[in-house]
């Protein structure tokens, strides 16, 4: 007897176990196809995107430039962050820099929430399906050591047949798990890669900011940007490297 003859014959308990595996088969193979090409595309306009605004001779310039690489939006974002304001309300109040922060922290945090979107079905296909496989295995054995034992005879053959039939299961569900462990620990390192990218271009692209004090420049998307305050008034939410090395320059002076 094969899967398919093991379906039908079972009860619905196993045919359930079986649908089940199936499904979270499919769904985690969609999402493992769907985010190596996401994440191929993602790691290399990123360092594209990001080579050609650092090489750009303004923002203007740079946004338009960036547009041609950033396939998959994710540094736009952060470029477009810095020309909202909503005059008039808390979120404008305070630095400019403040303000900044705030901005690029949000337009960062949808941008990785898109690239973790399938991780959470990954991780939960891979640590939950060898049991809904094992699941299939118990109920199948119990069912076919009741039919057995009302034969009234008990050979090997009758035993091995049924019991092995049962045991696909535990084998099907590990075969769903293992794709699905191996693609999130792989995905994982690759978006943990990218996230380090964009922080450190969020970083960048805020001092640049601050620094410059660039006023009047505006987005596709965006008004104008305020007056921005100096790089000073900021000290206190650099990076505590930031403001070592900022301490140190002002002693050595």
């Amino acid at each position: 007897m094969n899967v398919l003859a093991l379906i039908t014959q079972g009860d619905a308990v196993t045919g359930l176990v079986t649908a089940l595996l199936m499904a979270m088969s499919v769904a985690s193979w969609v999402v493992i196809v769907w985010k190596a090409w996401l994440l191929r595309r993602a790691s290399g306009d990123v360092a594209r995107s990001t080579a050609v605004f650092w090489q750009s001779s303004a923002l203007e310039d740079a946004q338009q430039k960036v547009a041609a690489f950033d396939r998959e939006a994710l540094v736009l974002p952060l470029i477009a962050a810095t020309g909202l304001q909503a005059p008039g309300t808390l979120a404008a109040a305070g630095a400019r820099s403040q303000q900044l922060t705030r901005l690029l922290r949000d337009a960062l945090h949808a941008v990785l929430h898109r690239l973790q979107y399938g991780q959470v079905l990954l991780a939960t296909v891979g640590s939950t399906a060898p049991f809904v496989g094992l699941l299939g295995t118990v109920w199948g054995i119990y069912h076919a050591l009741v039919g057995i034992a009302a034969a009234g005879q008990i050979t090997i053959d009758k035993v091995s047949g049924p019991v092995g039939e049962a045991l696909i299961m535990t084998a099907a569900g590990l075969a769903v798990a293992i794709p699905a462990v191996l693609a999130y620990n792989i995905f994982g390192r690759n978006i943990s890669r990218i996230e380090a990218d964009l922080e450190g271009f969020a970083y960048d692209l805020r001092e640049l900011m601050v620094a410059t004090g660039e006023v009047g420049h505006q987005f596709s998307d965006g008004p104008p940007l305020g007056k921005l305050a100096p790089l000073s008034s900021e000290r206190g939410s650099a990076p505590p490297e930031a403001r070592e090395a900022t301490s140190v320059g002002a002693s050595s002076s």
